[in-house]
């Protein structure tokens, strides 16, 4: 085969760009794998509970339902903080790194809140993870949870930094956006699991 037909037949990829949104991004497909994986494991926790709950004369056991207060309250905080989430992700897709800084930190520090406020609500479980059946249940549904938001705002203070300290790569712009996209899991999946903690123990 001559130079020139392989000239030819070469594909000029120097005008594609370097970093992609949303689905044109592998991290995105990655996030969206792993949500998959992780709404099931939610769901089957769910499923753990209310069968154990159908095989039990009481319900709690041996305790009072879960404090509303703490639970309720976090529920809140998480709704609000999808604002500056959203707009973080709004920021890193027009390339605004002002915008990012200020948004991003501000997701974090109601993160920080929501963490904070998450002591409280294990306080107000009223029961041990080691005391029956569904304290462990419980437990299980609100610690998962927990792990997903700390692992997630750990991701945010990283990003943080790295968008004050450098060095700031473009891609940082796509982790941003991808980070965004998985807080809105960690909020809407929380939306069941409060109703299944805290209401499924009070429904007759």
């Amino acid at each position: 085969m001559t130079d020139a037909v392989l000239e030819s037949r070469t594909i000029d990829v120097s005008a594609l760009p370097t970093l992609a949104f949303s689905h044109r991004s592998l991290m995105w497909w990655g996030i969206l794998g792993l949500m998959a994986i992780e709404s099931t494991v939610f769901a089957l926790t769910v499923v753990t509970y209310f069968y154990l709950r159908s095989h039990a004369d009481n319900w709690p056991l041996t305790a009072p339902p879960p404090v509303l207060l703490w639970g309720t309250l976090n529920t809140v905080v998480m709704l609000v903080s999808l604002l500056p989430n959203h707009l973080a992700k709004r920021a890193a897709e027009r390339l605004d790194l002002q915008g990012v800084r200020l948004w991003l930190w501000v997701g974090i520090a109601i993160g920080v809140v929501f963490l904070v406020l998450r002591v409280f609500e294990f306080a107000g479980l009223n029961t041990r993870w080691d005391s029956n059946a569904y304290g462990s249940v419980v437990w299980l549904l609100l610690g998962f949870h927990t792990t997903h938001l700390l692992t997630d705002v750990f991701d945010s203070v990283v990003l943080g930094v790295l968008f004050f300290t450098g060095p700031l790569e473009a891609k940082r712009f796509t982790d941003v956006s991808e980070n965004a996209f998985y807080w809105y899991f960690v909020v809407f999946s929380w939306l069941p699991i409060y109703l299944v903690i805290y209401w499924g123990a009070r429904a007759t």
